[in-house]
């Protein structure tokens, strides 16, 4: 008799349910046991996990393996989906191996590369791969002259921090003043460059930021599948052009990816993102851990989650190639069971550490929440 699969997913996006589920439909008809932990109570992948506990706040990078160690050891994990702290747990991965867990996350090496994005933009660019025209700025002075400099050529520019995920702190440069035309419909991404130039003058400490073009549509995002040998076992582009998504095997987006994928040993799943700068898709970002959208490959007949898992416990699912690619579809919000509520651990005045509380069984919660899901 097979045994049952018990993977660990920490402090992930809630979008991951998907990835949850699609780790149980697996075409293999393998069991598959779910451990989640999060620092919020009220986050749906610990209401779909067969067991959910809360994560310790505050905890140290060190301090956070040793808890993830402690959990692997005593849960009886045998694949752990690291995006939490993911630099500080494979550093560790001959611990983790040696209480019987597998580690789903790229070595530690590919893992630096990518945590800042002028050392990742500076190694892509030397095996080939073309990146936008980019400055990294740390002052007010720094960022007037970039954005003079892209706006000489004819480009909107945009900045970042030079280190984060998700989009977080992207805004676009403009230069018309602030008025009630800004406080009018939803807050965009466009800030006055002379409110950004006068808080960073303000500020106590120099920012990180990268500064770049405002690149155009469409968006590729490419899902990797690959194996601890560094060989790709899987590449499918995902398509973003407004609200229109859709699906690509065009060797303009996948070749790229694969030469990342492969020249950096991102094994297991990574997601590779590119944009047009002119008629040239150049790179955008690098995710080493799974896109939240990685779901949507299941459009395309594609069951990644499991394939990684199967890469991590030994099982090469071979080269895989999507049996036909899916119909354009658009993305819209639906709802997820949550946890029943706690009140000790809701309670927004209380200053002691949550409990960490095992949570086996969620039986008809009365609450929900909203989690993308596709629409054709």
């Amino acid at each position: 008799m097979v045994s049952r699969v018990r993977v660990w997913l920490n402090r992930t996006y809630a979008e991951n349910v998907f990835f949850m589920d699609q780790l149980r439909r697996n075409p293999s008809d393998r069991a598959v046991e779910i451990h989640a932990t999060h620092g919020d109570p009220d986050s749906p992948v610990l209401a779909a996990a067969d067991t959910a506990e809360l994560e310790p706040e505050n905890l140290s990078p060190a301090g956070y393996v040793e808890y993830a160690l402690d959990q692997c050891a005593r849960r009886g994990i045998d694949v752990f989906v690291p995006r939490l702290h993911q630099s500080a747990i494979v550093a560790h991965r001959a611990e983790f191996e040696a209480v019987g867990t597998a580690v789903l996350a790229p070595p530690p090496e590919a893992v630096a590369v990518f945590q800042d994005k002028v050392i990742a933009y500076e190694a892509v660019q030397a095996i080939g791969v073309p990146v936008p025209p980019w400055w990294r700025v740390r002052s007010g002075d720094e960022l007037v002259a970039a954005v003079e400099e892209l706006e000489a050529g004819g480009y909107k520019a945009c900045f970042k921090p030079a280190s984060g995920a998700g989009g977080v702190g992207f805004r676009v440069i403009t230069r018309a003043p602030f008025s009630l035309m800004h406080l009018g419909g939803f807050p965009s991404p466009y800030v006055q460059l002379d409110l950004v130039v006068e808080a960073l003058r303000r500020a106590e400490e120099p920012v990180d930021w990268l500064v770049m073009p405002r690149l155009e549509q469409p968006e590729v995002s490419v899902d990797c599948l690959t194996g601890p040998d560094s060989r790709v076992r899987l590449a499918v582009g995902r398509t973003k052009n407004g609200r229109r998504r859709g699906f690509t095997l065009n060797e303009q987006w996948l070749d790229p990816a694969r030469r990342i994928a492969e020249g950096f040993g991102l094994h297991y799943l990574s997601n590779i993102q590119f944009r047009m700068f002119g008629e040239q898709p150049v790179l955008m970002d690098v995710n080493t851990r799974p896109a939240g959208g990685l779901h949507q490959l299941s459009l395309c007949g594609v069951n990644a989650p499991w394939a990684a898992v199967q890469l991590a416990l030994g099982e090469d699912p071979g080269e895989m190639v999507p049996p036909f690619l899916g119909q354009d579809y658009t993305v819209v919000s639906g709802p997820r069971p949550l946890r029943p509520v706690s009140l000790p651990q809701q309670r927004p005045e209380a200053t002691e550490p949550l409990p960490t509380v095992p949570v086996d069984s969620v039986e008809a919660p009365a609450q929900a929440t909203t989690v993308e899901a596709l629409r054709l």
